[in-house]
């Protein structure tokens, strides 16, 4: 069984029952699909995959097929995905995939099989779900993979004055630096003014390229400009108090006023989301003091451990 080969088309369609058309390049939205395709959706079937040499024998039918009339989103040569068991992982660059479903009842508006009588994504076919979203191009490398998801993370600060430029950001970058000390790529750091709307689309950004920790620092306060926590709780799925919840207690102990943040922290799809305080000294802190039990977290979040409990 083959275990890498070569994308040889990415299609899109933006109707379902439609051909789906080659694009040069297609983004991979965690748990979501390809961006701009009419069947990425929360559900299972996010991506549908096919074999280049499936395709070359259905043409030697006769029909002149193109790549993306079968509804499939990635060709690749050297795979004949229906070999691959349910819960087979592949990577394509920064992206993930994990096989959920193999071969599918063919609808009753299929456009192939209206146009020729057959075709062949029920029997061939196989569909997976995102774990780890980014660009992919044809002529990228596919593989199976069973390396685990690296543990990513990105930085925000919320500051009015430092987007400006009227203030050195010294939060974010001590922020990314005790990552990248406990062991985790930092993708990306940035900082935004203190507005919910903008904050919030940094965070789905984020999240959907899948990056695991997506840490803020600033806007936890009481200022009327303070609204990090609005915009995590509008971004998030699930909350997830006890890890602010760990910050402020750990804080009370160096000073009263601790019990004034609103931080709070959130799961949304495959990544988590936690509010820090503002300051350098704060953010050492309240960082090196979750970090150990985050790393437990994303694992379970991610799927790679399911056990919470220690012996």
């Amino acid at each position: 069984m083959n275990t890498q080969g070569i994308i040889k088309a990415l299609c899109t369609s933006e109707k379902k029952g439609t051909l789906k058309q080659p694009v040069d390049e297609a983004f991979f939205v965690t748990e979501y699909g390809v961006r701009g395709d009419a069947h990425a959706g929360k559900w299972h079937r996010q991506v549908s995959l096919l074999g280049e040499q499936e395709i070359i024998d259905f043409r030697k039918k006769g029909v002149d097929v193109k790549f993306g009339a079968f509804g499939e989103n990635i060709v690749a040569d050297g795979f004949h995905f229906r070999d691959l068991p349910i819960g087979t992982r592949l990577r394509a660059g920064d992206v993930v995939l994990e096989i959920t479903q193999i071969g599918k009842e063919c609808h009753k508006s299929c456009a192939i099989r209206t146009q020729v009588g057959d075709c062949i994504m029920p029997r061939e076919g196989v569909f997976a779900r995102v774990l780890h979203g980014g660009t992919l191009r044809p002529g990228m490398e596919l593989a199976v993979t069973t390396e685990p998801i690296i543990m990513d993370a990105a930085v925000i600060t919320a500051s009015d004055k430092g987007s400006r430029g009227e203030r050195e950001d010294k939060s974010g970058p001590e922020a990314a630096r005790i990552l990248q000390e406990a062991g985790y790529t930092v993708v990306d750091s940035c900082i935004l003014p203190d507005e919910k709307d903008v904050l919030a689309a940094q965070m789905c950004a984020y999240a959907d390229l899948g990056i695991g920790l997506i840490v803020t620092t600033g806007g936890t306060g009481f200022s009327v400009r303070d609204v990090t926590p609005e915009a995590t709780q509008e971004v998030c799925e699930r909350m997830a108090p006890g890890i602010a919840e760990a910050m402020r207690s750990l804080s009370m102990q160096v000073t009263h006023r601790a019990m004034l943040s609103r931080a709070t922290a959130g799961l949304t799809r495959r990544s988590l989301i936690v509010n820090l305080p503002g300051s350098p000294k704060a953010v050492a802190e309240c960082l090196g003091f979750i970090l150990p039990e985050l790393a437990h977290g994303l694992q379970i979040l991610r799927g790679d451990t399911a056990e919470c409990a220690r012996k």
